[in-house]
C-alpha cells in the first residue's frame, strides 16, 4: 500500500503539489487525472523517490521512500520521457535493470519485444517516439516490481500499442499483483483499465474515488412526465446534480443507486422514463462542478 500524506513541494516560490493526501491500495490500477502543470509527474516523482517532499509523507508498504533502497526496490518509475544509455540498445538496458532488480523477467521481456516488433539489438537512438515508449513500458512491466508508476504511458503509443499494453497490465496484475500508478490528462485513455482515480488540479487533489462506487452512486435519467407539474415532485425526491430539458424531454443528472433514483417516480404517470450509463467524463464534470469547478476546462480543453 502507499500511503500519501499532507505532501507539498514547490519549486522557486510556485506550489507545485499543495497539501495532498491519498492511499493507493494494492492489486488495482490507480489513475492520476489532471492537466498539464496540475502536479501529476512532481507526485510521481517524489513517489519514486526523485524529489524530496517539503511537507508531509510517502511511505510503500511503511517504508518512507526518499533516501530508502528498500522502498525503492518495490518500484519502478517509467518517466513521460525516458531515459536510456547514450547509444544502447534495449538489451544493454535489460542487463543494466537486472543489476538493480533481481526480479527482472528477462524471458518475458523478450517474449514481448518480439510481440511488439522492436528489435533488441538495434540503438535505442534510432527507435521513434512510439517505439521508445513501449521499449520503456516493457522494461518497466518486466522489471518484476510490485509498484509501476506511469507517466502519460499512453501518450505516443498507436491504438493496437496501448491495447496491448493494457493486456499485459491485466496479465502482469493476475499472476504476481503488480499495481500501476498511470497519471494521464486524458479521462477516456484510462475509464476502461482504472478501478480507482484521483483527478488533481493545481497542486491538490480534488476528488479520489473507486470507478465502481462512482458509477454506481450517479445516473443519468431521461423522462417525460404524462403531467409536466410533476416534475417539481419527482426533482423534490432526487438529489439533482444537473437538469436540463428540451420540449418535453427531462434529462436529470442524480446521486443514487439506480433504484433510488426510479423510486422517485412511483406514483406519478409517465409517459417515458429511462436511466443511462455515464461515461467517467460525465462523472467527473458532474461531481466538480458541484464543488465549484468546470472540469471541462480543466481536463477537456
Amino acid at each position: 500500500m502507499i500511503e500519501i500524506s499532507h505532501v507539498s513541494k514547490q519549486f522557486s516560490g510556485y506550489k507545485a503539489v499543495d497539501d495532498v493526501s491519498v492511499n493507493i491500495q494494492e492489486n488495482q490500477v490507480f489513475g492520476l487525472i489532471g492537466t498539464n502543470g496540475a502536479g501529476k509527474s512532481t507526485l510521481l516523482r517524489m513517489m519514486s523517490g526523485v524529489y524530496q517532499p517539503d511537507a508531509g509523507s510517502i511511505t510503500i508498504d511503511g517504508d518512507e521512500v526518499y533516501r530508502n533502497v528498500k522502498a525503492k526496490s518495490r518500484l519502478f518509475f517509467i518517466a513521460d520521457e525516458p531515459y536510456f544509455f547514450e547509444n544502447g540498445t534495449p538489451a544493454e538496458m535489460v542487463r543494466y535493470y537486472q543489476s538493480v532488480y533481481p526480479e527482472f523477467r528477462t524471458e518475458k521481456f523478450y517474449s514481448q519485444m518480439k510481440n511488439f516488433g522492436l528489435d533488441a539489438d538495434r540503438k535505442i537512438k534510432t527507435f521513434s517516439k512510439g517505439m521508445k515508449k513501449q521499449l520503456a513500458v516493457l522494461l518497466g512491466i518486466y522489471s518484476g516490481t510490485k509498484y509501476v508508476f506511469c507517466d502519460e504511458t499512453f501518450d505516443g503509443l498507436d491504438p493496437v500499442m496501448r491495447q496491448g499494453v493494457k493486456s499485459i497490465f491485466a496479465s502482469e496484475m493476475d499472476e504476481r499483483g503488480m499495481t500501476p500508478v498511470i497519471a494521464s490528462h486524458n479521462l477516456r485513455e484510462l475509464e476502461d483499465i482504472c478501478d480507482h482515480v484521483g483527478l488533481i488540479h493545481k497542486g491538490g487533489v480534488l476528488l479520489s474515488k473507486d470507478i465502481e462506487e462512482l458509477k454506481c452512486n450517479i445516473q443519468k435519467i431521461q423522462c417525460v412526465f404524462a403531467n409536466p407539474d410533476d416534475c417539481d415532485k419527482a426533482v423534490s425526491k432526487l438529489k439533482v446534480l444537473k437538469q436540463e430539458t428540451r420540449g418535453s424531454l427531462y434529462t436529470l443528472t442524480v446521486r443514487g443507486t439506480r433504484e433510488e433514483a426510479l423510486a422517485a417516480f412511483d406514483g406519478i404517470s409517465m409517459t417515458f422514463v429511462e436511466t443511462l450509463g455515464l461515461s467517467l467524463e460525465e462523472i467527473f464534470i458532474s461531481e466538480t462542478e458541484v464543488v465549484g469547478y468546470d472540469i471541462k476546462k480543466l481536463i477537456l480543453g
